[in-house]
């Protein structure tokens, strides 16, 4: 009940604004999500953008995931407390009760163990289905993580694979 898309548009944000329209069409249709869908605004042109993270099934603000570190840093740019914050907030929402999680990205703090990687874990044995986007560069750590768990989906059978999922959960 682990659904993955990897995106072959190497256009940046692809992954995200597919989560993000997703997300959008099943809570038009009344399902129950807990998440986080990722909002890139970019700053100037050539710069790097600024990410933050819509928290699914709560009306709270945005959480910004990105700080500045200033001219010619060459860091990562990574709030990891304002990550932890996201978390918790998805993890509120998942204690009421959701249907779906969706998590914009299996990344780097998820590899390592952090970010929504427990989450994700707990939705699963919790047997609500997770949808989840996975950078190229992250799959081998996603396929470690998730063993034979997991099914990649081309995006157009996103919709199909959540709507097979939630029926088998129904059943």
């Amino acid at each position: 009940m682990l659904g993955f898309v990897t995106i072959q548009d190497q256009t940046p944000g692809a992954g995200d604004r597919l989560l993000t329209a997703t997300a959008e069409r099943l809570a038009a249709a009344g399902l129950r999500l807990a998440g986080a869908v990722q909002i890139n605004t970019e700053i100037s042109p050539g710069c790097e953008c600024d990410m933050d993270l819509r928290i699914l099934g709560d009306a709270g603000p945005l959480v910004r995931i990105t700080q500045s570190l200033g001219a010619g840093s060459q860091a990562c740019r990574l709030d990891t407390g304002a990550l932890a914050q996201a978390v918790a907030r998805t993890e509120t929402v998942l204690d009421r009760g959701a249907e779906l999680l969706i998590v914009n990205k299996f990344g780097k703090q998820e590899c390592f163990g952090r970010g929504f990687r427990d989450t994700i874990a707990r939705a699963l044995a919790a047997g609500i289905p997770v949808l989840v986007h996975v950078p190229d560069e992250q799959l081998p750590g996603f396929r470690d993580f998730a063993g034979d768990l997991a099914e990649e989906l081309r995006p157009e059978q996103i919709d199909d694979w959540c709507r097979a999922r939630l029926a088998d959960s129904a059943a």
